[in-house]
């Protein structure tokens, strides 16, 4: 998520969420007394977790098109499918698929002259109970994505969805509650004071997706009681166009990632460096491609709508101030409708450092070109702020792309693409310094919900005792020897 949705999410909250507080202790006790029951689930165990965390999804495909929906004011069924059903019950088959070799012992090299017949190996086994506090933009793709990995892993969940998508929220507590036992996987709805608490719960691990902002207060309340956390917190994730990078292809992949979700998606393009005489070329390619692959975008039902009108003034406050200092505006629709949540695309040129969308993550319809005269200086520049969740380079020599894709740090990245490090299951998935911390995805998300225990047993023909005081002769001689050699 983004900054700019932090704003959205400290929205005014009209209930003190009392009673759901006292459910989510109640749960959490519940599920932790279930843990200690049975502490290691056996392979078949998770996996029919995960086929019936996948045939949730399946199985309700109408009912969860219609609630995002409904929260969006307008969202493309099919993306709903693809996105928020297929994705997170594909990514619970490839855990499935490979879970007997996530779960398997890691043999770790010993020395048998010290060691004899020992035996060392690392195990990764169940943390416990573990909190998925997750974001509206996404309302069932990451609920339930990382879901997956922590099921996988073995642990009990516990979800909160965003009050901001409500209808989405609501019918993924009802699914969750017809498919499992509360105290395996439940479902925790409120608003602000419950995603406070939420926080604050001494769970053994806890997810959040969300702004930076926000993330520290997690943070925080998290260290109270030394609980781990995986956070994912976006971040101004700009597309870099090498001087052989700009060109049709990359239109293309920029205007298409920036129309998903309407730009609200923390691994969105926010903004997009090109060199100076070669900005007008870019402009010309982009409503070249807007016009001819998704005329009258805003006006049709592949529009995703602003999550709420308080999002969509936003976007248009940030438009108004930048027009208001004299920045060049392109819009890819003009003379478009804005009177209802679905908002067209706007080319913001050359915005000055100073204005709120050149220093707060867009996270909707805004794109803003930034010309550079030095690529070395646009990198380092990047490099200079705080890591962004990906970046986006594009160029037709290799060698320069990978140049800056290891000058400048982030989360993830992409070379001649855009958002697609988010998008792969099998890739571990996450953002660096200020866009985040930990991974989930694939086997990297099945180890950040695990503990790794070092484990060894003792053999026969070692040499351990040498460790045991007194020191003599045979401990100065092997030592002697180690020196030596």
């Amino acid at each position: 998520m983004t900054l700019a949705s932090s704003t959205i999410v400290a929205r005014e909250a009209t209930d003190d969420d009392a009673g759901a507080i006292a459910a989510l202790q109640e749960t959490i006790a519940a599920q932790r007394a279930a843990f200690r029951a049975d502490p290691y689930p056996s392979l078949e165990r998770r996996v029919a977790h995960l086929r019936a965390l996948a045939g949730m999804l399946v199985g309700n495909r109408a009912r969860i098109r219609a609630a995002v929906d409904e929260d969006f004011g307008g969202h493309p069924a099919r993306f709903t499918d693809l996105i928020e059903i297929l994705a997170p019950a594909g990514r619970a088959a490839i855990a499935i698929e490979e879970l007997a070799g996530w779960m398997a012992e890691e043999e770790r090299a010993i020395d048998p002259g010290m060691y004899g017949t020992g035996r060392a190996s690392m195990r990764y086994e169940p943390k416990g109970v573990v909190g998925n506090m997750a974001p509206w933009n996404f309302p069932f793709e990451i609920a339930c994505g990382p879901v997956v990995e922590m099921l996988a892993a073995g642990n009990r969940v516990v979800i909160k969805p965003s009050d901001l998508a409500p209808a989405s929220a609501s019918l993924l507590a009802e699914l969750v509650a017809e498919t499992f036992d509360p105290d395996h996987v439940a479902v925790s709805v409120g608003g602000l004071e419950l995603a406070r608490a939420f926080a604050r719960q001494p769970w053994d691990h806890l997810m959040y997706t969300g702004s930076p902002g926000v993330g520290r207060e997690v943070m925080r309340a998290a260290a109270e009681h030394l609980v781990p956390v995986t956070l994912e917190l976006g971040g101004k994730c700009p597309a870099v166009l090498t001087p052989s990078g700009v060109g049709a292809a990359a239109a293309e992949a920029i205007l298409g990632t920036k129309l998903i979700k309407n730009g609200q998606m923390c691994i969105s393009v926010d903004h997009v460096l090109v060199p100076r005489d070669r900005l007008e070329e870019l402009v010309e390619l982009l409503v070249d491609t807007a016009a001819a692959r998704v005329p009258g975008h805003s006006g049709t039902d592949d529009c995703v709508g602003m999550i709420s009108e308080r999002h969509r003034e936003r976007i248009e406050a940030l438009l108004r101030e930048a027009r208001d200092a004299g920045t060049r505006i392109v819009d890819l629709e003009p003379g478009a409708a804005r009177d209802g949540r679905r908002l067209p695309l706007s080319l913001v040129i050359d915005p000055d450092p100073s204005l709120r969308l050149s220093r707060e993550e867009l996270f909707g319809p805004i794109l803003p070109l930034v010309p550079y005269d030095d690529l070395g200086e646009a990198v380092a520049a990047i490099d200079a702020t705080d890591r962004p969740l990906g970046l986006y380079v594009f160029g037709e020599d290799p060698a320069e792309c990978e140049a800056i894709v290891r000058a400048a740090r982030s989360g993830g990245a992409c070379i001649n693409a855009c958002a697609l490090q988010g998008a792969l299951p099998t890739l571990g998935f996450g953002g660096s310094g200020t866009s985040g911390m930990g991974r989930h995805h694939g086997i990297e998300g099945f180890r950040e919900f695990s503990t790794a225990r070092g484990v060894v047993v003792r053999g026969r023909d070692d040499a351990i005792d040498l460790l045991y005081p007194p020191y003599d002769e045979r401990l100065g001689a092997v030592v002697d020897a180690a020196f030596a050699g």
